[in-house]
């Protein structure tokens, strides 16, 4: 494993990610602020923050399960920005942009997962 969470290129993408979400939510109306606003920007922050805490715990065990929890999250920002999207909130092309940084994430996170799963079995744990 890496010696520290910084070194994951998954937490690096993730956190770049929610610091796009604090962006494209700042125009968002007033009256979303702690309704759509508050959701999408929560989701966003739990992803980097999960695999940063998964890391930091002491088994591969804990890591899968923390990494499990920061893909809920990234499914529930997809989600989220779908609405954003229905409400006339986010144009289609931003949404585009976000769903590709999105599908990257994915992309990294399902990828650790399974290079902790394959190390797992071979530990015979």
């Amino acid at each position: 494993m890496s010696h520290s969470y910084k070194d994951l290129i998954v937490w690096q993408k993730s956190k770049a990610l929610a610091t796009e979400i604090y962006r494209c939510t700042e125009p968002f109306p007033k009256t979303e602020l702690y309704g759509l606003t508050s959701q999408l920007r929560r989701a966003a922050v739990s992803i980097p923050s999960n695999i940063a805490e998964g890391q930091g715990r002491l088994t591969r065990g804990e890591f899968q399960q923390f990494l499990g929890h920061a893909r809920g999250s990234l499914l529930e920002l997809e989600t989220q920005l779908g609405i954003a999207v229905d409400l006339n909130y986010l144009d289609n092309s931003a949404f585009d942009h976000l769903e590709s940084r999105i599908a990257e994430v994915s992309r990294l996170l399902n990828g650790l997962l399974e290079s902790l799963h394959c190390q797992s079995k071979a530990a015979g744990a």
